[in-house]
């Protein structure tokens, strides 16, 4: 294969790597040790022992700190060996595998994983599913954003059976986009990446604070964007969005005439100054479209107990949510844009803490009172939406997450055999 086939054509910044001195000696001796050498952190941790292996591929370093170019700089490095030497072989998905499995598929897997850095080289030669793979497996998966359950299914196999070459090209297009914020990003600050569906708070360079989140579905992407959290609404109102009205609000009358009744949603029409009785509005039309649904703050509410507001043009913002449940799974895409934030109160206790008055105490008071109030962020955070399906960190991990969007321009998943 051509250092041409393998970038792809119009290489650009991955091109420059391919000519660097550096990137030959790959190509003639083991990438896997080189790297071994250069990150030794990478290798600190027992690959017998799940719960400290998982716990090592996320630190205090931020997704978009100073060093994260260069860290994928050096993944690209690594990366090119393993394509140079012909990649690694597509792992037979045709049964689940998990420890105490016994198979050729076993065989293949850890040459996989020990090809990707999830395994110690010397533990690779075997057909059994032990401890060992176990650990790599459940590192592999939290590099990927998968739930490091040690099940090797289908999502799993999807992620371990991606190309090499896929995934150097995913790193490449990833260093245009991180280079593109390399600037001050601030002293706090909220990083929202997107295909990740994870939120950090920053503080002084380091993470405060990661949270799951939800973002919006593939027909309806949250944006990328920069802004500053100015205000918190707690007990909040819910104005229904014009996209929602239309694709959600109307079908669900058509099926169940109570159901605004049941979640306390109140119709208004603004040029008249009147509530409307739901039996008022024609919902085999779009009349719907010109009146506002305002839901009232409660249990049912859909942005939950708290919504954080910045200003942008998409109209979206951060909220919390009654449906908790779609923070366990590994698949968070399911919102209409707008971004729903696990432990939403610790968020926002961070969001005030530079407000007088606003402990966490005072959040649990509000909330529980049930009482409307807007409180404005005396030190506006920054926030920024972003879109990163690939990086790496300074103690050499590799994170990839699903181009859920189709923004990377990359071939889509291999076919597993």
């Amino acid at each position: 294969m051509s250092r041409r086939q393998v970038f792809g054509l119009g290489t650009g910044l991955a091109a420059s790597l391919v000519m660097a001195k550096t990137v030959p000696a790959f190509a003639q001796s083991n990438p896997l040790d080189e790297v071994l050498n250069q990150n030794q952190v990478e290798w600190g941790d027992r690959f017998d022992t799940p719960g400290q292996t998982v716990a090592a591929v996320r630190t205090a370093e931020p997704t978009l700190s100073p060093q994260t170019a260069s860290n994928i700089e050096q993944a690209m490095q690594f990366y090119y060996g393993v394509v140079q030497r012909g990649g690694w072989p597509l792992v037979p998905d045709t049964k689940i595998l998990r420890i105490g499995a016994r198979s050729e598929a076993v065989t293949i897997l850890r040459q996989r994983l020990t090809m990707s850095g999830d395994l110690q080289q010397s533990l690779g030669v075997s057909d059994v599913f032990d401890s060992y793979v176990d650990a790599a497996i459940r590192r592999f998966q939290s590099r990927h954003g998968i739930s490091p359950d040690g099940l090797v299914g289908k999502e799993t196999f999807a992620a371990l059976n991606v190309p090499a070459q896929v995934r150097l090209r995913q790193l490449e297009t990833n260093l245009v986009r991180v280079r593109a914020m390399s600037g001050y990003l601030g002293d706090r600050y909220v990083m929202v990446n997107i295909p990740a569906a994870e939120i950090e708070t920053v503080q002084t360079g380091a993470v405060h604070s990661r949270h799951t989140a939800v973002v919006g579905k593939i027909d309806r992407q949250s944006p990328v964007l920069a802004s500053k959290i100015h205000e918190i609404n707690f007990n909040p109102y819910w104005h229904v969005p014009l996209s929602i009205i239309r694709k959600d609000l109307i079908p669900k009358m058509q099926k169940d005439p109570d159901y605004l009744k049941d979640n306390r949603i109140h119709i208004r029409d603004l040029r008249n100054n009147v509530e409307l009785d739901a039996s008022q509005v024609d919902w085999t039309t779009d009349e719907a479209l010109n009146y506002q649904f305002r839901q009232e703050p409660g249990a049912k509410n859909s942005m939950g107990s708290i919504k954080i507001n910045f200003h942008n043009k998409h109209a979206v913002y951060l909220h919390d949510t009654p449906s908790k449940t779609l923070f366990g799974s590994s698949y968070r895409f399911h919102s209409s844009g707008c971004v729903r934030v696990q432990n939403v109160r610790e968020f926002v206790t961070w969001v005030l803490g530079q407000t007088p008055g606003w402990n966490r105490l005072a959040i649990d008071d509000v909330i529980r009172s049930g009482e409307r109030m807007d409180v404005s962020v005396r030190s506006r955070v920054p926030i920024y939406m972003t879109y990163i399906t690939a990086w790496a960190t300074s103690g050499g991990m590799i994170h990839f997450r699903d181009d859920i969007y189709n923004r990377d321009g990359l071939s889509p998943v291999a076919p597993l055999q």
